[in-house]
């Protein structure tokens, strides 16, 4: 025991032998430090609500609503054409009278609008059709009536007799429509029917090079291949903003855009074929100034006299910046507009006038003048008291004859041409159309004529 308290007094007089140098050699402060671990705070560099919005609005998009409202309202569009073929051997062999006839079958879509079974399309899908099928998404067939077409906006109409009410798309304000905003392209593309692709608007007002008559398309990154013409574009509540009708490709299919027409000019080019049986195209009265392509807008050469835009108070050298509201940059805007609108309707036309913005209020007035690039004529509709005067329902009076032939026959201005190639002449559209179409055919163009003694002739030339 004693040992033990012996070593435990010499441990303790040893730590405080030792303590004591310790403090004689190093006289300073020992500080302990402790260290704590701060929650690290993230700022975010040129931070934009905006973002967060755009990312909500993403997330909560939701496309199966649009595909389920639309799919069993677009249909599949076969239509059959008699075509006749040259076959000269038959000559050659005495087997017959040189021709043959075979059938062609082309393929497309179409959309339901009505109840009742009124079916829009293009007009390239059923072009020259002897026969039209329609294909339901549940594999039901109907023959189909052709009400009315229109070749310069490529859109035609169809009526098929069902013993059901038939689910339809309704339209909507293609004005109202965002670029940027999500849309379904619905069709039957290499016959495979109910098919659905998305993208979104890529541009408004789009005129494609080489397609003078539609000068307004809508254009989207959804995919749209050979068959989806004539089917349905549709904003995410499942309306319908478009047809489908074009795509630019080298290779025939889709490679990244494709056009349709805005559901504005359908609707009014359906309208006036249920109601007038053509279309009725809607002018300012104006002529525009092609040299000033680079401004924001579309400037005024000219206005016609006692037309819309003359009475209404536009005149040369405005530059209209929109229609109603909605903005114009560029002439195929403009046209757009006005494509959608009918011969009597009043529109607020706003403009610059050297500096200062004024907006007008026009009356639309009917088209009555068409020109014939390949006849190099202009052709004007007649009026009731002609028509009376000569007894005679329709017909296309000259206005402007350029055409070397014509003046070498003695066919001048005032003549009016009741018939081409043997078929009567309702007006001047349907007459610039059936001219221009003859051309470059190979075949001669006939033309029955009344002079201004109101004596009939008859002309042939190539």
């Amino acid at each position: 025991m004693k040992k033990f308290l012996s070593l435990l007094g010499m441990a303790i007089l040893g730590g405080a032998i030792t303590l004591g140098g310790y403090k004689i050699l190093f006289n300073e402060n020992v500080i302990v430090e402790r260290t704590i671990t701060q929650p690290i705070k993230t700022v975010t560099a040129n931070y934009n609500p905006v973002l967060d919005k755009i990312n909500t609005v993403t997330n909560s998009i939701d496309l199966t609503v649009a595909a389920e409202n639309t799919i069993h309202a677009v249909v599949h569009v076969k239509n059959t054409a008699v075509r006749t073929q040259s076959n000269p051997m038959d000559i050659f062999f005495g087997n017959g009278n040189g021709t043959r006839k075979f059938e062609q079958v082309g393929t497309g879509s179409g959309v339901i609008i009505s109840q009742d079974g009124y079916i829009v399309t293009n007009n390239h899908v059923i072009d020259a059709a002897t026969e039209i099928e329609i294909t339901l998404n549940n594999r039901q067939k109907y023959k189909a009536e052709l009400i009315g077409t229109d070749k310069d906006n490529d859109i035609a109409l169809l009526k098929i007799d069902a013993d059901l009410d038939l689910p339809y798309i309704p339209f909507a304000n293609s004005d109202n429509i965002k670029i940027g905003e999500w849309v379904l392209a619905v069709g039957n593309p290499y016959n495979l029917t109910s098919t659905v692709t998305a993208g979104i608007v890529s541009a408004k007002g789009r005129d494609l090079e080489g397609n003078s008559a539609i000068d307004s398309f809508i254009q989207t990154d959804a995919a749209v291949n050979p068959g989806n013409s004539g089917g349905a574009l549709v904003n995410t509540r499942g309306e319908l903003v478009g047809i489908n009708t074009a795509i630019t490709s080298k290779t025939g299919s889709f490679i990244g855009y494709s056009f349709a027409v805005p559901s504005n000019i359908t609707k009014k080019v359906i309208d006036d074929l249920l109601e007038f049986g053509a279309v009725q195209e809607a002018i300012l009265g104006i002529n525009i100034d092609q040299r000033e392509a680079d401004i924001d807008g579309v400037k005024i050469a000219g206005v016609s006299d006692k037309g819309g835009a003359e009475k209404g108070g536009l005149k040369t050298g405005d530059v209209i910046k929109k229609v109603n509201n909605v903005k114009i940059s560029k002439f195929s805007e403009l046209r757009g507009q006005l494509t959608a609108k009918r011969p009597g309707d009043f529109v607020d036309i706003t403009v610059d006038r050297d500096g200062e913005v004024l907006t007008k209020s026009v009356k639309l007035s009917k088209k009555d003048s068409y020109v014939s690039n390949s006849l190099n004529v202009v052709l004007k509709d007649l009026d009731k008291k002609e028509m009376k005067k000569f007894d005679i329902t329709g017909g296309a009076k000259i206005i402007t004859n350029q055409n070397k032939n014509l003046i070498y026959y003695g066919v001048k201005q005032g003549y009016i041409i009741t018939k081409i190639n043997k078929k009567p002449v309702l007006n001047a559209s349907e007459a610039v159309k059936e001219i221009d179409a003859s051309f470059g055919s190979g075949n001669p163009i006939y033309l029955e004529v009344i002079n201004l003694e109101g004596e009939r002739e008859r002309y042939a030339f190539r």
